[in-house]
Order: structure tokens, then C-alpha cells, then sequence
């Protein structure tokens, strides 16, 4: 069983999408559910994570303890675990990195949060990293309806660029390794959310209410604006010595299309598709 402050911030976690309080507000955060090394029973804990592409990374840090976390020993010893993000749950295959990638990208984590040399320094221990890759498989939506799902994606991407421009208006002179992959793993997330919309929602739902044409001519059209917007911001970040206000203006820029495109689909899609079928 999680101790108390792990179930109420599991408790909230899933209350609420994702989003939690306390000292994770505003933190990248899953719940991972590992199997118990010993008891085979499951287990689930909060953990901070950070974007690295395609799969994400958990370091096991247990705040600088001398000793590893039990979730760590868990998927060691069995390496299938389960991963709620607040918008989707699906499982995945947890890898420890050693050697040269596990020291490349722990240095990577703590140049964008020192926090993590300072628990690396006092552990007495090589602290682990591991990633995180998705099992291939349709993910299980956590929301209740279609509607709802599409506004809990929305807000995750919400959430994404408001951490992002936070981290990117703090950044100091230079834009670290870290925050770059944040940047551009959003840029692909949403590339690939609105490339599913378009070829995929969209048409399902033309064809199923012809009357909605108009609205979702519309959206696309929003699409390929956010789309050159995408493609700026991954050329500023991209750029060598990236310049931080360029990249934050471009951070602003997106963020102020991209809203105004999701409150437009929102109010248009999210009541279709929760309408009653027929």
C-alpha cells in the first residue's frame, strides 16, 4: 500500500486529470504502478519524469536516500509497468539505462534541475535512471466520454506550454539540453495529435453529420496555422545558441493560436461528441 502522502496525491492525481498540488504543483508527474519484487502484488507511486522523445525517464532517486525506491526494485525485477499520465494509461517497458547514456542524461536532468546532483551527491550510490517506452497498443483514455477525453488532451497540452514557457522564461542566457527536448517533444506531440484529428476524427465525423463541414474546414485551416508555428518554434530551439527571448516569444506566440484554436474546437466538437448516439 502507498504510504498516506502517496494515496492522497494518487487520490488527487486521478481526481483531477493530472494535476496536483503541494510540492508537485506545476511538476511533470505519472503514476507507475510496478509489480511488488517479492509479493507480485501492484503497487503505485507518484513519480517525476522528464521527456526524452519517444519514451519518457524516471530517475530513482528516493530524495537522495542511500538506499534505491522499492518501485525501482519492483521493475527490476519485473519490467512491464503501467503509466497514468491523467489523460491516458497504457503500459509500457522500463529499461535502466547504464553507462555512458545513463550519465549523459542524468547530467541532462540535473542542468535543468540541480536538484538532482544535490541528491546524487548525498545518496552514496549511483542513482539510476530509467526509460520508460510504451508497449505498442492503443493507450485506455482515463476520461469517461469522447468529449471529455478530447478536453483532458487539450489540457494537457495547455499544461505543457504553460511549464514550458515558464522554464524557458527562466532559462538565464542559454537554453539547456533539457528544456530544448521539452520544446520539441511538444512540437511533435501536438504534430501528431492534429495529424490524427485530420485524418481521422474529422472525417468520422463529417460523414456521420455532413452539417459539420463547415466547422471543421474551419479547424483545419486552424491546424496549418499552428502547424507554421510548430515548425518556428522547432527552428528556434533547434538554432545553435539558441536565444531564449526568441524562443520564448515564439513560446508566447503559439501559446496565444493554439488556445484560441482549442476553445474554437471545444465548443463545437466537445457537444457532438457527447451527444446521445442514435
Amino acid at each position: 500500500m502507498p504510504n498516506h502522502f502517496d494515496q492522497q496525491v494518487i487520490e488527487e492525481f486521478r481526481a483531477t486529470g493530472g494535476r496536483v498540488g503541494g510540492p508537485f504543483e506545476g511538476a511533470r508527474l505519472i503514476l507507475l504502478t510496478t509489480t511488488g519484487a517479492r509479493s507480485g502484488t501492484p503497487h503505485t507511486t507518484p513519480v517525476g519524469y522528464l521527456h526524452d522523445g519517444d519514451r519518457i525517464l524516471v530517475i530513482a532517486s528516493a530524495g537522495g536516500a542511500p538506499e534505491h525506491p522499492d518501485w525501482f526494485r519492483n521493475l527490476v525485477a519485473h519490467p512491464r509497468v503501467t503509466v497514468e499520465d491523467g489523460v491516458f494509461t497504457y503500459e509500457a517497458e522500463a529499461t535502466v539505462l547504464e553507462g555512458d547514456e545513463r550519465d549523459r542524461l542524468f547530467a541532462r536532468a540535473a542542468e535543468a534541475d540541480p536538484g538532482w546532483a544535490e541528491y546524487q551527491a548525498r545518496a552514496g550510490r549511483v542513482i539510476p535512471v530509467v526509460a520508460l517506452t510504451a508497449v505498442p497498443g492503443p493507450p485506455n483514455p482515463t476520461a469517461q466520454t469522447w468529449g471529455e477525453a478530447l478536453k483532458a488532451v487539450h489540457d494537457a497540452f495547455r499544461r505543457e506550454l504553460s511549464l514550458i514557457r515558464r522554464e524557458v522564461a527562466g532559462s538565464g542566457p542559454g537554453l539547456g539540453a533539457q528544456l530544448r527536448v521539452n520544446c520539441l517533444t511538444l512540437c511533435a506531440g501536438l504534430h501528431h495529435h492534429h495529424t490524427s484529428e485530420d485524418t481521422g476524427m474529422f472525417p468520422a465525423l463529417v460523414r456521420d453529420r455532413p452539417g459539420l463541414a463547415p466547422v471543421v474546414e474551419q479547424l483545419e485551416r486552424e491546424h496549418e496555422k499552428v502547424a507554421v508555428l510548430l515548425e518556428d518554434l522547432r527552428q528556434a530551439v533547434s538554432a545553435d545558441g539558441a536565444d531564449p527571448a526568441h524562443v520564448l516569444r515564439e513560446v508566447e506566440r503559439l501559446t496565444d493560436e493554439l488556445e484560441a484554436h482549442l476553445r474554437h474546437e471545444e465548443e463545437h466538437l466537445v457537444p457532438v461528441l457527447d451527444a446521445p448516439t442514435r
